[in-house]
């Protein structure tokens, strides 16, 4: 993988036309399809940071509004924080920006119920990422480079491809931890969000695949091919998936 994620871009990119031959696909099933991406996105993200709430109970939670017995109360604040950012995130698909303000949304929903002071808004104090011997830049440059962030992306996506794109978005966000919590959960809406826009599947990162993903992420500080080529991987895996489904 870590060597040979380019050729995997041509086969996600023949992948691809395949799926775009079969489109449109009748209302109901994109209905269907973003239910589905809301259900198990919000599981297998929050799955990453430690929530423990199982895929079935995540559903139950969302659809039917069940409090799990012998769950945090947190690990259902999460879900349902992370739905209505999802509903947000799915919304801005029409567009062809990332703004800061689009950000600060998509934080302030997951957030809110969990710690309302600091839902939406850039930290304000130190703060350390475990196991990571990279550490994250002062509070006081936040705004400097969240400012940043949203100039070089949207100067960028052109000369990039959609999954390098994506891959991109969600280790600079990563990297500059703008929110004292959800920093991943955010970076991984904004990664299916370019994706999204360009017509791929939702990409979901297994938990089974938690370690390798952050192992990834950290060797990104200094070389981002083995994250990419990860994140090519999940996508392929979203396509393949899609394809069944749909009997393509």
């Amino acid at each position: 993988m870590e060597t040979g994620y380019y050729p995997l871009l041509a086969t996600i990119d023949k992948f691809q036309e395949r799926i775009r031959q079969h489109r449109p696909l009748a209302r109901e099933a994109v209905l269907e399809l973003k239910e589905d991406y809301r259900i198990v996105l919000t599981y297998s993200s929050n799955a990453l940071e430690g929530n423990t709430l199982t895929l079935s109970e995540t559903k139950a939670v969302l659809e039917e509004g069940i409090t799990i017995n012998g769950r945090p109360n947190r690990d259902h604040l999460e879900a349902i924080g992370h739905s209505k950012a999802f509903d947000y995130m799915y919304s801005l698909i029409g567009s062809d920006r990332i703004s800061e303000t689009d950000i600060l949304m998509l934080h302030k929903l997951f957030y809110m119920a969990i710690e309302p002071e600091k839902a939406g808004v850039y930290r304000n104090c130190p703060v350390q990422i475990t196991g990571s011997e990279y550490p994250v830049p002062e509070h006081k440059e936040i705004t400097k480079l969240m400012q940043k962030f949203v100039t070089e992306m949207y100067t960028v996506k052109s000369k990039l491809h959609p999954v390098e794109y994506a891959a991109r978005i969600h280790r600079e966000l990563v990297f500059i931890h703008p929110f004292i919590d959800g920093n991943g959960r955010v970076a991984r809406l904004l990664m299916n969000l370019t994706l999204l826009r360009r017509g791929y599947p939702a990409l979901i990162v297994p938990k089974i695949l938690r370690q390798e993903y952050i192992r990834l992420l950290e060797q990104a500080h200094k070389d981002d091919r083995p994250f990419i080529g990860f994140v090519a991987e999940q996508l392929n895996e979203a396509q393949r998936d899609y394809i069944r489904q749909f009997h393509i």
